[in-house]
């Protein structure tokens, strides 16, 4: 399994390079014109950004967001409607030649900054034989719960998210091959919370290694 194909400039602004060329709410990044295919976990500004999709697609590359951004897309991007796939939680997709699945992504009760209603998505990626899931904005629901892949992309900042603890807890109880923490020394988070969440991973799971991207 080949890892040096990722990249994280800051929050959850996520690349995988492989046969394909993906990115996960892309925001600030300095490539160009090098996306297949540009997923977006929902609307936030830094989580939606049309400057840096727009910056980053080509003639074929592919768009993928929750249905409910259906017309905030429309209005900002020029895409044409061939090349936008919208997507609803707990569903299974294909595009170009990759396989993926989407999970709800939201805030626990009474939080309301990311709420189940809006049908925001994490998405769980197979690229090379690979399995990424990249899970967004969100805290652990029971629907998370079952999830199995090779590289988690978990949030750790707190405030919008879950903070460290829970992300740790909820990686010992999937053990990925590997975990990367997003989403913290930014908008929110502590910069040492990585190496936090490491700790505690660690602590409990020499197995599963953890890296620190941001």
């Amino acid at each position: 399994m080949r890892l040096d194909g990722i990249s994280i400039n800051k929050q959850s602004s996520i690349r995988i390079d492989g046969s394909l060329t993906l990115y996960f709410d892309p925001w600030d990044r300095k490539e160009s014109n090098d996306a297949d295919i540009i997923f977006i976990t929902h609307e936030h500004f830094d989580h939606f950004s049309p400057k840096d999709i727009s910056r980053l697609r080509k003639n074929d590359t592919i768009l993928v967001a929750p249905h409910s951004m259906k017309e905030i897309i429309e209005k900002k991007l020029l895409f044409e409607r061939e090349d936008i796939l919208y997507t609803e939680p707990s569903k299974e997709y294909g595009v170009k030649s990759i396989k993926f699945s989407t999970y709800p992504m939201y805030n626990k009760s009474g939080v309301k900054f990311h709420t189940k209603e809006m049908g925001w998505c994490g998405y769980k990626a197979v690229l090379d034989n690979t399995s990424y899931y990249i899970m967004g904005d969100t805290n652990v629901q029971k629907e998370h719960l079952e999830i199995r892949c090779d590289v988690l992309f978990i949030p750790i900042g707190g405030y919008y998210t879950m903070g460290y603890e829970e992300a740790a807890d909820y990686t010992l109880k999937i053990k990925p091959k590997y975990a990367i923490p997003t989403h913290y020394g930014s908008v929110v988070g502590d910069k040492k919370d990585g190496e936090r969440y490491l700790q505690a991973v660690e602590k409990e799971n020499r197995d599963i290694n953890v890296l620190l991207l941001i």
